[in-house]
């Protein structure tokens, strides 16, 4: 292939004419005079001697010298690299073309080319097999041109990688043993897995002469993945490497194509991969509906998003709030560590569930996970079941709370029983039970067994016929560890074993973290308003729309086939499922033409096995310089006529105009405002003088029940206890206080004292809601029903008291209770104490039932903080701590002993240091037992 050539040769001829030109243009008449009157200035001219030049200067004829040749060798037309156009006579051409992704950016330039190789074919009588290896079928037998060019006319670009095995299998059958002439290989220049093995059947072909036509490669640019993280998307894509680095601006679109936000693609000198991050809010990012690279019409540089790329938003929930002083023991300690990452989190404002349940409802979440939440306000189960029928996930973990909760639970996927089952105590004969391998069906199929994983405790399922369908993981012994059911368009799901590391080793396993990601991606992006749902993981979706070469999506579905999705899996475009959305309107799935982690690199033609010829695309290889030279000659022209007019002396008759000095002032003016006093201290608000006396010293609280009689002796008896313990202990509380639990803020108060009468009015919904969350928060309520003389003259019936303290903890999510302990830090607080009399002697004090205590010997209660959220006692406590102003004791105790009254008291002072204190006292006990065995 010459580098130079000439279009029409035969005008070169005309530059033998150029020293007649050169002659001719020496030849220049004499420049015209202008005379100006008066007769003076006529005389002076005449006795001024003229000079005139006989012919032109010889940089004006050099100057159009040039001009001449320039329009000579444009006219010839002189091309750079011009196509040789030989083909190899001996057997038939064979011209293979890529119509992958990769080649809609410059498709117009290779059918240029494809057609020059047909025009030669076509000149040398020679047959032509064509083949497109991003085509499903082939028809490659040899033809004649028109066949060929017919086919080369009805190729378009497709979105797929290109399978050139298949197209050369194809060829060789087509041939059937025919030896090719030339083998013309117009390659998108990236290389493919089959790539080996095509060009090894290429090269069985023995073509006498292989060509490889390529283009830049500057349109293979293609984005792999893109991962929705917690400020940001992150957004991965791949190129061919080059020298040179390159910037590349990727748009986030939403469903009607309008650009959102974008980000920038920063290659680096000889990267193939580069990651940008698109930051915009959580509620626009989920309004993504695709990427797409700007400036760049392609299949791979359009990344498709569906309902499993946006973020969930997941709101949290326990039944205590732990303490923050032991994080490790809090509900939700692992579970937002671990949904963090994939998930916007939601964490109420109050522990009162009958305010924050409505306020999380409003926000609509897609999940909402209950740690040990047993019972819950009764008003908030209707709104919670609706939200969870309209496609809502609500999440459970077991806990003591949850096994001592009534088995009506409508909110728990199967019937529990009541209690946990204890593995591997001292009185089980069970073991701790590892995980069984996941069933075949659900979301955590093809999740490998955890064998690092143990459970020590659980809540257990009644047998039913449909539990196996409902189990989504078991434990080794073949009981139930997570459970499911649907409710309409929801659903809900519980472990039957605990959100913290007490009842298992779950929470510190890698397993939990996915467990947890695969159950939130099953919620509805949207929340239960959206219609998308993504719980039909395992079946055959349709093709909805589908990307055409260009990035369209198009509602063409062609040949394309059903495609079915397999949970923790991500589908690749292939011939039968081509790159676009599966599904419909109501709920799609995105398959995108390249796997995330794809980097693109060179194509290698040395793989055949033989020597190959490498040309470029035919819009690069000839280049024409007749533009430039018609460009050369034209400012050659305007140079030339500038020249003259100068000479005839055009631009001396242009009148001077003097310069004007400009002076410019500038004047700066700065407005001084005052600013009004701001004031550093606000105005003091009604009531703030009394909230700081309550945050200043330590109140005793009662409840004020509306009942005169027993108000009056709540606040006599907490008088008689404030001073007693200001006698006895270094505690001096303030005056007592009563509280209307309704409206007046609880958080001041470490007790409150809570007389049951069944003659006061009943406390509303709200009320007891807000008691509930007081307890929830670290506070204790201590409930006396004051009729421990009644419930035995009746022979232990349930009396009118009690009946309305049952009344008013049937909404309050309750830890499982027990008496007092002899071994309770209660008992130890203060005074040694066998018992808690009041103005009665004989009913149990009942405190939370310790759960660690019962398999670990330890003395600490369930709560982050050591101290039982309620105590219930029916001794009267007040009728015994009650005196008069003058600090007589109001009413006797029964049956008459001082020395009962005293124990009362003492019992108020150890409830008052238990309250105060908490674990602090429960490890004194230990100083003992831990400076023995330091040898002390």
């Amino acid at each position: 292939m010459s580098a130079f050539a000439f279009a029409n040769p035969a005008i070169l001829l005309g530059l033998l004419a150029l020293p007649l030109i050169w002659w001719l243009l020496r030849l220049t008449p004499p420049r015209p005079t202008t005379e100006v009157f008066p007769p003076l200035r006529i005389l002076a001219g005449v006795l001024k001697r003229e000079e005139t030049p006989a012919q032109s200067p010889w940089w004006l004829t050099l100057l159009r010298m040039l001009l001449a040749a320039a329009l000579i060798l444009a006219i010839a037309n002189p091309v750079l690299n011009p196509r040789a156009g030989s083909l190899d006579s001996g057997g038939p051409l064979v011209l293979v073309v890529d119509n992958g992704w990769a080649t809609s950016t410059d498709w117009e330039r290779r059918i240029e080319t494809a057609e020059a190789l047909i025009a030669d074919a076509e000149t040398a009588d020679i047959p032509v097999s064509i083949a497109f290896t991003a085509d499903a079928t082939h028809d490659a037998v040899p033809g004649n041109a028109v066949t060929a060019r017919e086919k080369l006319a009805a190729a378009r670009p497709r979105p797929l990688v290109p399978d050139r095995e298949r197209a050369a299998s194809a060829i060789g059958e087509a041939l059937n043993g025919t030896t090719p002439g030339t083998l013309a290989y117009i390659s998108d220049g990236i290389v493919t897995d089959a790539d080996e093995a095509a060009l090894g059947a290429f090269g069985a072909l023995s073509p006498a002469e292989l060509r490889l036509i390529e283009g830049e490669g500057e349109g293979a640019v293609a984005l792999t993945s893109a991962s929705n993280s917690a400020e940001a998307m992150s957004v991965t894509a791949t190129r061919l490497p080059t020298p040179a680095p390159r910037s590349i601006s990727v748009n986030a679109l939403d469903i009607q194509g309008r650009p959102l936000a974008s980000g920038t693609l920063q290659f680096a000198a000889g990267a193939a991969a580069a990651t940008a991050e698109i930051e915009a809010p959580f509620e626009l990012r989920n309004d993504f509906a695709r990427l797409g690279i700007e400036g760049l019409a392609t299949a791979g540089a359009a990344h498709l998003l569906d309902d499993g790329f946006k973020r969930r938003r997941v709101a949290l929930l326990a039944g205590e709030s732990g303490s923050d002083f032991q994080p490790l023991l809090q509900p939700l300690y692992y579970i937002s560590r671990a949904l963090q990452p994939y998930a916007d989190l939601i964490e109420p404002t109050t522990a009162d569930l009958s305010v924050s349940i409505p306020q999380i409802l409003e926000r609509n979440p897609s999940a909402i996970i209950l740690a040990d939440v047993g019972r819950l306000p009764a008003e908030t189960y209707e709104p919670l079941q609706e939200w969870i029928s309209r496609g809502g996930m609500l999440i459970r973990f077991a806990g003591p709370r949850l096994a001592a909760a009534p088995a009506d639970d409508p909110l728990v996927p199967v019937i529990l029983r009541r209690g946990e089952r204890a593995l591997g105590g001292a009185l089980s004969w069970s073991e701790p039970q590892p995980l069984a391998d996941f069933p075949d069906f659900g979301p955590f199929t093809g999740m490998p067994r955890a064998t690092d994983i143990t459970i020590n405790r659980q809540v257990l399922a009644e047998p039913t016929p449909d539990l196996a369908e409902r189990t989504w993981a078991s434990l080794g012994d073949g009981t139930p560890l997570v459970t499911t059911r649907e409710q309409e368009a929801g659903r809900i799901v519980l472990f039957h074993t605990s959100a913290e590391a007490t009842w298992s080793n779950m929470p510190l396993s890698g397993n939990f973290v996915e467990m947890l990601r695969r159950l939130v991606q099953m919620a509805r992006a949207g929340g239960a308003t959206s219609t998308t749902s993504g719980t039909e993981a395992a079946a055959a979706l349709p093709p909805y729309r589908l990307l055409d070469a260009e990035g369209i999506l198009s509602t063409e579905t062609g040949t394309a086939k059903p495609i079915a999705i397999t949970a923790g899996q991500t589908p690749v475009a292939s011939f039968d499922h081509p790159p676009g959305l599966y599904g419909s309107e109501d709920g799609f799935t995105a398959v995108n033409l390249l796997a995330a982690g794809t980097e693109l690199s060179p194509f290698n033609p040395e793989l055949a096995g033989q020597q190959v010829i490498r040309e470029t695309l035919i819009g690069e290889e000839a280049t024409s310089l007749r533009p430039l030279l018609f460009a050369i000659a034209f400012g050659l022209i305007l140079l030339d006529s500038l020249v003259v007019l100068f000479m005839n002396g055009a631009f001396s008759r242009i009148p001077r105009r003097p310069g004007r000095a400009t002076a410019a002032v500038v004047a700066l003016a700065a407005l001084w405002f005052a600013a009004p006093d701001s004031g550093l201290a606000q105005d003091a608000r009604p009531g703030d003088d009394l909230l700081m006396q309550r945050l200043d010293t330590t109140h005793l609280a009662y409840v004020v029940t509306g009942e005169a009689e027993v108000d009056r002796l709540s606040e006599q008896g907490l008088a008689g206890l404030t001073e007693f313990l200001t006698y006895r202990t270094t505690l001096e509380p303030g005056e007592p206080v009563g509280l209307d639990i309704a409206t007046d803020e609880l958080s001041f108060y470490p007790i409150i004292y809570w007389p049951i009468s069944a003659n006061a009015p009943m406390p509303s919904a709200a009320a007891i809601s807000r008691i509930d969350a007081y307890m929830r928060n670290g506070g204790t309520v201590l409930f006396d029903t004051r009729d421990q003389v009644s419930s035995l003259d009746s022979f232990g019936a349930t009396t009118a008291n009690g009946e309305r303290l049952q009344v008013i903890l049937a909404n309050i999510d309750i830890p499982p209770l027990e008496p007092t302990p002899e071994d309770h830090v209660l008992a130890r607080a203060f005074y040694l104490l066998k018992d808690f009399p009041g103005r009665y002697a004989g009913s149990p004090l009942w405190v939370e039932a310790r759960q660690e205590a019962a398999e670990t010997n330890s003395e600490l209660s369930s709560s982050g903080d050591g101290v039982t959220p309620l105590l219930i006692t029916a001794n009267d406590f007040a009728g015994a701590w009650a005196i008069d102003p003058q600090g007589n004791s109001v009413l006797p105790t029964v049956p008459p002993d001082g020395m009962q009254r005293e124990y009362a008291y003492r019992a108020g002072v150890n409830i008052m240091m238990y309250m105060l204190t908490g674990n602090y006292k429960s490890d004194q006990v230990h100083v003992p037992d831990l400076l023995e065995r330091l040898g002390q």
